[in-house]
């Protein structure tokens, strides 16, 4: 059986012939390493000594030559973050460029010792990435706010598949000393909260981004009678109550700069994003004159700046979201040079490398962002993901994108449970490192790799073809979203997916039911494996309430009174799971959109 390594290797030679490692006990330290390599090479020696069935010994000295295991050097004349593993007769050798390469090398030698243990081919693997930043952003505003024992053991996985950088999504919730109104119900996290977070993610060499949206989703605050006046619109739009994007205005400004001055020192970082994305009503109201004399996106570009200064007056590097930019390209080339463009698309056929061309051509630095797809769906949508993935680093490699950012969202509640994200996260983290080498990776491998403890666990199989539920009901995967949501939430509002078939809606039940037979196959070494059953088991149950009342509402599907009980099963699960890994701010908010669903 070949060998599998997740993300898979740039370059990876074979020998015809073995070596064995039996007996081997040492691991040898780089002159010179930091505690905190020592602690990650520690953790990885515990994980490789299991599979060798010893207990390995670390040391900066080295040994008999029979008892050497593994050799660490740094060799700076690497490509940045690349390294090289060797595996002979005299051990294992690992030359990286840096400590985060230490690590990236380390993950491959354990995969490799896990599978073949004592006896291991002779081989040489060569690797580096394609995008020197690759990062995850997590949604921590849209009702769910992670614990911090979640957040760390996501932050264990994630620098496992080499992402080293994170940022967490954030509107209303953190604790701003001056701004309780805003914060209150949310479970905010303090400043004593990211300072430990800042560390930890540090000490596993990912750099934590401070990202605080600063001109449209300003609705969490712009609600309140304190802040109506910054609105642009402060009696509300369309059908909204109150506004949601800042006037582009002196007093907006000078909110911000006392925002920024209480959360970015609580970072390591030098990059800040500001967001500024979906600023819909932006020249309906406060700017509308401006706006009808000179355009709503020259009134966004001006604005954009007026941000930047302030930023750069914090001694930050600006990120922002590129999309309304992008609606007068030709206004592009009047950005700040020092700004990094976020060019963000989480469908499968995202116009992403002109997006690209259009921020490169300016000379500017540029992230793609794509997504998980996991939000607004319950199931997931597996095959939308792995294209806008796909599609997205494609893109980043051909026009030299900086980075690369994997965008997990929680809009609408955020009622997907967190595993339906981590076939997400492991694509995204294969093809951001090497699309070459791994546009046909095993995905279900490497989500049980890195998730479940061990190959083969079941789970990360069952997680991609949930996800593939709707690919079994034709014209169920909607725009950013999936129908099972939509026939759970409200049906009226979902995009036109023409016409869905009784038929294919119980075959979809059929699918459903068999994932969840196949669940009791599942097994898990992972410390949150049972927590993941559970949820699992949730959102199929959901999944299957969902499809349940399609069928209703085409007089095909269980009468008023069965989905009424199905529902209120499905939002005490959903409440109860909810406290496992979340904080309770935000827990009422998405169950109350749970608890206005009608029976039919």
């Amino acid at each position: 059986m070949p060998i599998k390594i997740f993300p898979a290797p740039r370059r990876i030679t074979f020998r015809k012939n073995t070596c064995t490692l039996r007996g081997r006990r040492w691991v040898v330290l780089p002159p010179g390493s930091s505690p905190a390599l020592h602690e990650r090479v520690a953790e990885h020696a515990a994980e490789a000594g299991h599979a060798l069935g010893c207990t390995l010994r670390l040391s900066r000295s080295r040994p008999a030559a029979d008892d050497l295991l593994l050799e660490i050097a740094i060799d700076k004349k690497l490509p940045t973050q690349g390294f090289a593993l060797a595996i002979d007769d005299a051990g294992a050798h690992l030359i990286a460029a840096d400590e985060a390469a230490v690590c990236y090398g380390m993950t491959a030698f354990v995969q490799i010792v896990q599978q073949r243990g004592t006896t291991v081919p002779v081989l040489r693997i060569t690797d580096h990435p394609d995008h020197q930043v690759r990062g995850v952003m997590l949604d921590v505003s849209r009702c769910k706010v992670p614990t911090m024992t979640t957040l760390k053991l996501l932050i264990d996985r994630w620098s496992r598949l080499r992402y080293n950088q994170l940022q967490l999504y954030i509107e209303h919730t953190f604790a701003f000393v001056a701004h309780e109104t805003v914060w209150r119900e949310s479970s905010p996290f303090t400043h004593e909260e990211i300072l430990e977070l800042d560390a930890y993610c540090a000490a596993r060499h990912i750099e934590l981004v401070p990202n605080f949206n600063s001109f449209g989703h300003f609705q969490r605050w712009l609600k309140h009678p304190e802040y109506k006046d910054l609105a642009e619109c402060p009696d509300g739009y369309d059908n909204l109550e109150h506004g949601t994007t800042l006037a582009p205005r002196r007093q907006s400004l000078e909110l911000l700069d006392g925002l920024y001055d209480e959360l970015l020192p609580n970072f390591n970082s030098r990059l800040l994003n500001v967001g500024c994305d979906e600023t819909w009503e932006l020249g309906q109201g406060w700017s509308k004159k401006k706006a009808e004399a000179q355009g709503s996106t020259r009134v966004y570009l001006d604005f954009l700046k007026k941000i930047h200064r302030l930023v750069q007056g914090k001694g930050r590097r600006m990120m922002f979201w590129g999309d309304i930019i992008l609606h007068q390209p030709k206004l592009i080339p009047e950005l700040p040079k020092d700004l990094i463009a976020l060019a963000w698309g989480y469908e499968a056929d995202e116009p992403m490398k002109q997006r690209c061309r259009g921020f490169a051509r300016s000379g500017l630095d540029f992230y793609v962002c794509p997504g998980v797809c996991s939000w607004n769906s319950i199931t997931g949508r597996t095959t939308t993901a792995l294209a806008n993935l796909t599609n997205a680093a494609a893109a980043g490699t051909s026009n030299g994108a900086l980075g690369y950012l994997n965008t997990d969202w929680g809009d609408n509640g955020h009622h997907q449970v967190l595993p339906i994200s981590y076939a997400g996260y492991a694509a995204g983290a294969a093809y951001s490192w090497c699309l070459k080498s791994n546009a046909a990776v095993d995905i279900a491998y490497g989500i049980d790799q890195t998730f479940f403890g061990a190959a083969g666990s079941g789970f990360g199989q069952v997680l991609l073809d949930l996800g593939r539920t709707i690919d079994q009901i034709p014209g169920t995967a909607t725009f950013n979203s999936t129908m099972i949501n939509h026939w759970i939430f409200d049906p009226a509002a979902a995009p036109d997916a023409g016409p869905i078939r009784v038929a294919d809606m119980r075959r979809g039940l059929r699918w459903l039911n068999d994932l969840a037979d196949q669940l009791g196959d599942c097994r898990a070494t992972a410390v949150d494996a049972d927590l993941v059953l559970d949820e699992l088991q949730h959102a199929i149950g959901m999944a299957v309430f969902g499809v349940q009342r399609g069928l209703a509402l085409r007089g095909k599907g269980p009468g008023a009174q069965e989905l009424q009980a199905t529902l209120r099963r499905v939002i005490m699960r959903h409440d109860e799971i909810w406290q496992r890994r979340n904080r309770l701010g935000g827990l009422h908010e998405s169950s109350a959109r749970l608890r206005a669903v009608p029976s039919v």
